[in-house]
């Protein structure tokens, strides 16, 4: 299938390692161009140089929690490519813990970058985007379902689902599309320290994958393949919903 990507411009946050760099990788592997972005300069110059260098990928260190950022990566895109069709906004996990036993500044730190940075950069490329064009918000299956020991993105993320569709509704008669992904276990560094945390790596990731009816954690690429595609023209018909990325681990229908 030929998905319309050639030459199209994106821009990805939390993008230099995960979920949000496979999306890159999947993306510029169809014929796009990107604009990463991550709070670590290193890591950043390593995922463009992984990404084919500025011809297809250019990279911009940069924190979601500062009002600033979401500016600067629309116009390093309009710059560098010239032109802009979307975006994907990841952001890394809040620390686990309980719902309870989160501090006030945990919550408060965690919604500045998790809950507003992302509305805001969604906002921001949605009001730049003057031909159309679709912004992904990657969120999680605690969207739908909390998670235990996660009780900031319990919180959070249901929130960001009902944004997603909000913004959908509002941007819609623009031709802007907005979508929620929600992955679930994929192999990333977040899920190992998770994993990891809870003493016994191998039994977790055991017990994880009997919950899933693949029977096994999935891997960054398989969502970087659905979210490039969601972001593409060949979707052109999808907006307002949250799609699960996670292996048929969500029971509801």
């Amino acid at each position: 299938m030929d998905l319309g990507l050639t030459d199209r411009v994106y821009v990805l946050t939390g993008a230099s390692r995960g979920l949000g760099f496979a999306t890159a990788a999947c993306l510029v592997a169809d014929g796009a161009r990107v604009v990463v972005s991550a709070r670590a300069p290193e890591q950043v110059a390593e995922a463009v140089r992984r990404l084919g260098g500025p011809e297809r990928a250019i990279g911009l260190a940069g924190d979601l929690g500062d009002p600033a950022t979401p500016q600067r990566l629309v116009a390093a895109a309009r710059e560098h490519f010239g032109r802009l069709d979307g975006a994907l906004v990841s952001v890394g996990g809040p620390p686990p813990g309980t719902a309870a036993g989160t501090t006030d500044a945990q919550w408060r730190e965690s919604f500045e970058t998790v809950f507003l940075g992302t509305v805001r950069t969604a906002r921001t490329v949605a009001e730049a985007l003057t031909d159309g064009g679709a912004i992904g918000l990657v969120l999680s299956t605690s969207a739908r379902a909390p998670l235990a020991g996660l009780g900031i993105s319990n919180g959070l993320r249901p929130g960001l689902a009902g944004v997603a569709k909000d913004m959908a509704d509002e941007y819609g008669p623009r031709g802007v599309r907005v979508l929620g992904l929600l992955p679930g276990r994929i192999m990333t560094d977040r899920n190992r320290q998770l994993l990891a945390a809870s003493g016994d790596a191998e039994r977790a990731r055991a017990e994880a994958e009997a919950g899933i009816p693949l029977r096994r954690i999935g891997e960054p690429a398989e969502f970087g393949r659905v979210a490039a595609f969601v972001l593409s023209p060949a979707a052109g018909y999808l907006t307002g919903i949250t799609l699960p990325v996670d292996g048929g681990a969500l029971r509801g229908l």
